[in-house]
């Protein structure tokens, strides 16, 4: 008898121990995989961080139909394995991770809600949100603009983007597409599109003439196809709609703010301007400068003894554009792995507050958090119009980014404008093409 009740409290210990559930190891959130959205209604009610009840179910993607007004996009919770109770965040478009290490976490006082932020600290945006179980809740702020608040959520374990379901494709979208945005509005533009399609599975971007829409990814479900990117400046989202095998149609919105329509046909050889033929010289100037402060209030100009007798590459840029971070990443690349004694290359940056000592603290946090080696300079507003009065010697500020090369007498020989990025078809040409031309650039041959 004895022994049957020592049995039988041991397995009564072990019943109740079966019942522990430990929700994770980690000292903050869970690490792995986490499915985030972002809704671009813009018809929500924003005032701070709010609390969403959400339930198991309520991001089913077998049971509910794709939100045309959801952007979705898959993020990484990674641990450092030196610092294990600090936690950093790689988000995932495509073939593209971007790591974020800018996080802070902590409890509420307020309301005693763990809390999550993630900034952005180069496009001056950021992600707040409260953490409960399995769920983060709350909203995508963007500081430069007003009152600008996208509601964010987030549910660790799941890494599909917008559905699990593998409806059977209308069409295979791979090849080039040549496409025409701004049906709705009176000034249309073209633009290519480029497709990779595996089974349901679909990536690729649009090119136009003053950059790229990045690294795109999403699916294609029967007669319809959805892409998404977010990188923590721009928030971009294409819904579509398979007419045949040759014909497509959709909408595009960026943020909650912008919606417009574009169609494309297949074209495997569409082509846009060239970019060296967008922007030119003005009539009467045959040269080319500027006077400009630097984050430290010096003013800077070509006169300086340490640009003399070199050539010289102008970026014309922004640290909350994202082509010009793909551009900026691709000089430093450039100037690592090559002799560049004969080379000068000065960012001249068109920023968005109308506080110059606000933008002077972003350009530095900028170049010394992406270790830029070369200077740069505060030129003025990021309106285009305001910018091309500051250098009034251009026809126009048609994109940032914008590369000008001049020779070692400051003479304008080349005028690029825009940038094809990594995501693109165009990327390693361009990549073949640059290093020649500078090469000749700074050898003064054949220019």
């Amino acid at each position: 008898m004895r022994n049957l009740f020592l049995i039988l409290f041991a397995l009564g210990i072990l019943s109740i121990k079966s019942c522990l559930v430990i929700e994770h190891p980690f000292a903050k959130i869970p690490a792995g995989y986490w499915r985030a959205t972002l809704d671009l209604s813009g018809n929500q009610e924003i005032s701070g961080v709010q609390q969403t009840n959400v339930d198991d179910e309520d991001i089913d993607r077998n049971l509910q139909a794709i939100k045309d007004t959801e952007l979705p996009f898959v993020m990484e919770v990674k641990y450092y394995e030196d610092k294990p109770d600090d936690f950093y965040i790689e988000i995932i478009n495509g073939d593209e991770r971007i790591r974020v290490e800018n996080i802070q976490f902590g409890r509420s006082k307020e309301r005693a809600i763990d809390t999550v932020r993630i900034d952005f600290p180069h496009f001056d945006t950021y992600i707040i949100a409260t953490f409960r179980e399995r769920f983060l809740n709350g909203h995508w702020v963007v500081n430069y603009k007003e009152n600008y608040k996208i509601p964010f959520k987030a549910k660790f374990g799941e890494d599909f983007r917008f559905t699990e379901l593998n409806k059977a494709p209308k069409a295979d979208l791979t090849g080039k597409w040549a496409a025409t945005f701004g049906l709705s509005d009176s000034e249309s533009y073209p633009a290519i599109g480029e497709f990779s399609q595996n089974n349901n599975t679909l990536t690729g971007t649009f090119l136009t003439e003053t950059g790229d829409y990045r690294f795109l990814e999403g699916t294609v479900q029967e007669d319809k196809f959805y892409l998404s990117c977010f990188d923590g400046a721009h928030a971009f989202l294409y819904n579509g709609k398979i007419i045949n095998q040759d014909s497509i149609i959709g909408s595009f919105r960026s943020g909650n703010h912008y919606i417009d329509t574009w169609e494309a046909i297949r074209n495997n050889q569409a082509s846009l301007q060239n970019p060296d033929s967008l922007t030119f010289m003005k009539p009467g100037f045959d040269k080319f400068n500027f006077k400009f402060e630097d984050p430290d209030g010096n003013m800077v100009s070509l006169d300086y003894p340490q640009f003399q007798g070199k050539a010289k590459i102008i970026q014309i840029m922004g640290s909350w554009c994202p082509n010009c971070l793909d551009e900026t990443s691709f000089l430093k690349e450039y100037l690592k792995n090559n002799n560049t004694e004969q080379l000068a290359v000065i960012g001249l940056a068109f920023e968005r507050y109308k506080d110059s000592e606000k933008n002077k603290e972003i350009i530095a946090r900028y170049k010394k958090e992406l270790n830029i080696p070369y200077p740069i300079l505060l030129a003025g507003s990021y309106d285009k119009k305001a910018a091309a009065e500051a250098l009034p010697m251009l026809s126009a500020i048609v994109s940032y980014p914008t590369m000008i090369f001049l020779n070692k007498d400051n003479e304008v020989v080349r005028i690029h404008t825009g940038f094809s990025g990594p995501a693109t078809s165009a990327y390693p040409e361009f990549k073949r093409e640059f290093e020649q031309f500078t090469q000749r650039l700074m050898n003064e041959k054949d220019l």
